[in-house]
C-alpha cells in the first residue's frame, strides 16, 4: 500500500487554473509524493481525442517527478452536465447505469497504463422521485419494470414496505454494475478501492463488507477510506476503523471533521485525534 499526499482538482480549486503538468511540477516542489487525479474535461478527459497518447505523457510526467498516483472518479459533471455524479451504479435506466460502468473501466485501463495503485470510486445515491418529461418517464418505467422482475419480488419484505424494494434492488444493481469493472482491474492488477460515503447507499464499512461478501471477496476489490467519514458514521473512532480495515485498504483520505455532519473541514476545525489514526495507518503498513 502506498501512502502520499493527494490532490483532487475538486477539491483544491486553484490548481485547476493550472495546466496539469504544471500543476503535477508544483506538487512535486512542494514535497507531495503521490497525487489523486481525477477524470474529467479539465486536466485528463477520459472520452477525448487521443487518450492513449494523453496518458503516456502523463505516465512519463510522473515517472520524472516521481510522483506515485491514484484514479479518482468523482469528477461532478463528467457524464451528464445537468446532475451531479450522474448517473450513477444504481441509476434504473441500464444504459444510464453503463456509462457510469464505461467511465470505471476506462479509469482502470487508464489507471494500469500510469502504474496507479488504485481507483477509487463509490456508489451512488439512491434514485430520487423520476423528474418530469421523456427522460423522467423512461426512469419511471426502468424503475417499474425492476420491481415488477422476478428477483425484485423476492425481494420484497411485507414487514417492512418503506424502502425494502428500493434498497435491494439498488444493491443488486451495484453488484452486478461492478461485475464486469472488477473482471477488468483483476485483468489489469489494479484494485477497484470502493469509498464509503455519507448519504450513498454503500456509506459504512458494515456496507463495503456487505458488498464484498456478496460479490464473493474477489481479490480486486479494495476499499477508500476517508478518515473524516469515520468520524461522521462509524460507531468506532477512526484509528480502530483504519486497523479493521486493514486488510482491505488500498487507497486514505483524510480530512477534518466533526460527529454527524458531512462537511470536509481543515485539520483542527473537527474533532479527530489524528496522532492515533496515523500511528494506526504506520502499524498496518500503509505507506
Amino acid at each position: 500500500m502506498e501512502r502520499g499526499p493527494s490532490w483532487e482538482g475538486s477539491r483544491f480549486p486553484g490548481l485547476t487554473d493550472l495546466r496539469l503538468d504544471d500543476a503535477l511540477s508544483l506538487l512535486a516542489d512542494l514535497g507531495y509524493d503521490g497525487v489523486g487525479l481525477t477524470l474529467d474535461h479539465m486536466h485528463l478527459d477520459p472520452f477525448a481525442p487521443d487518450l492513449a497518447a494523453r496518458t503516456s505523457r502523463i505516465a512519463r510526467r510522473l515517472g520524472e517527478l516521481g510522483l506515485g498516483v491514484t484514479i479518482e472518479t468523482g469528477a461532478r459533471y463528467v457524464l451528464d452536465p445537468r446532475r451531479k455524479h450522474g448517473p450513477s451504479l444504481l441509476d434504473p435506466d441500464p444504459d444510464r447505469r453503463a456509462r457510469r460502468v464505461d467511465l470505471l473501466v476506462r479509469a482502470v485501463r487508464i489507471a494500469e497504463e500510469l502504474g496507479a495503485h488504485a481507483v477509487h470510486c463509490f456508489s451512488g445515491v439512491l434514485p430520487e422521485k423520476p423528474p418530469g418529461g421523456a427522460a423522467g418517464a423512461q426512469e419511471a418505467k426502468a424503475r417499474q419494470d425492476l420491481e415488477d422482475s422476478q428477483d425484485s419480488r423476492n425481494l420484497k419484505d411485507p414487514q417492512d414496505p418503506d424502502g425494502t424494494v428500493a434498497r435491494d434492488a439498488a444493491w443488486k444493481r451495484l453488484t452486478e454494475a461492478l461485475t464486469p469493472v472488477l473482471d477488468v482491474a483483476t485483468a489489469a492488477g489494479v484494485p477497484l478501492a470502493v469509498e464509503p460515503e455519507p448519504g450513498h447507499l454503500l456509506a459504512t464499512l458494515d456496507d463495503f463488507h456487505r458488498l464484498r461478501t456478496v460479490l464473493g471477496s474477489p481479490d480486486a476489490l479494495g476499499l477508500t477510506l476517508d478518515i473524516g467519514h469515520c468520524q461522521c458514521l462509524e460507531p468506532r473512532p477512526p484509528a480502530d476503523c483504519v486497523r479493521e480495515a486493514a486488510p482491505w485498504l488500498r487507497h486514505v483520505q483524510i480530512e477534518d471533521m466533526r460527529r454527524g455532519v458531512h462537511e470536509h473541514l481543515p485539520f483542527g476545525d473537527g474533532e479527530i485525534d489524528f496522532p492515533p489514526v496515523l500511528e494506526a495507518l504506520a502499524a498496518v503498513g500503509y505507506r
